[in-house]
């Protein structure tokens, strides 16, 4: 979904071991401190012998990263968007099943004006399904007819709540043909998860 790395974590006085984890919006530590840092809050951020400083709204904080530190700098410095983490390229042909996000649509519009609703057209590069219900999930069969042998489809589904859980999500890919290759935070509330067809099968 992101980077992690084992780090420790100064915010004021206080310090701890933990987590470090980099998403494509904020900067987050689990451990002996907790803490979450939206890129939108962050003022000013830099690297320096293995530690990644950051000020923002609540405060400054430094994560002890080594080496990742100058890397996260410029991940935090200059994101990926949302359609680039999910590989959609100009001019691919994309079909989108019930995924309705608004930020998604408009990334999209802009990447490729090659979409339809609905039914994917044969030979798709990338399929976009909402699955908020297991009988959805049943759908990939389908849908793996409809991509080209290096396409894609992307599952769209609840972050830890509703009908489909992530181990439901996991295990329809290999009835349908499909392996899991990534996972994407698609919004918040929401999780992308990435099937293709396996190589000895294209």
């Amino acid at each position: 979904m992101g980077q992690e790395a084992r780090s420790t974590l100064r915010v004021g006085r206080k310090s701890g071991s933990g987590t470090a984890l980099l998403e494509h919006d904020a900067l987050i530590f689990r451990g002996d401190l907790r803490l979450v840092i939206p890129f939108k809050d962050i003022t000013t951020v830099a690297a320096s012998r293995g530690a990644l400083r950051v000020t923002f709204s609540g405060g400054a904080a430094t994560f002890v990263l080594g080496a990742l530190a100058e890397h996260w700098v410029e991940r935090i410095r200059a994101p990926k968007s949302l359609i680039d983490k999910l590989g959609v390229k100009a001019g691919m042909r994309v079909a989108v099943i019930g995924v309705s996000d608004p930020a998604f649509r408009r990334q999209l519009r802009k990447r490729t004006g090659e979409i339809v609703d609905g039914r994917p057209r044969a030979g798709s590069d990338v399929v976009f399904l909402l699955a908020e219900r297991r009988g959805e999930l049943l759908r990939l069969r389908a849908l793996r007819r409809r991509l080209k042998p290096n396409g894609a489809i992307w599952v769209v589904s609840p972050k830890g709540h509703g009908d489909v859980r992530e181990a439901d999500v996991l295990a329809a890919g290999k009835p349908a043909g499909l392996v899991d290759v990534k996972v994407v935070a698609f919004s918040d509330t929401h999780t992308a998860h990435k099937f293709v067809i396996p190589v000895a099968e294209r």
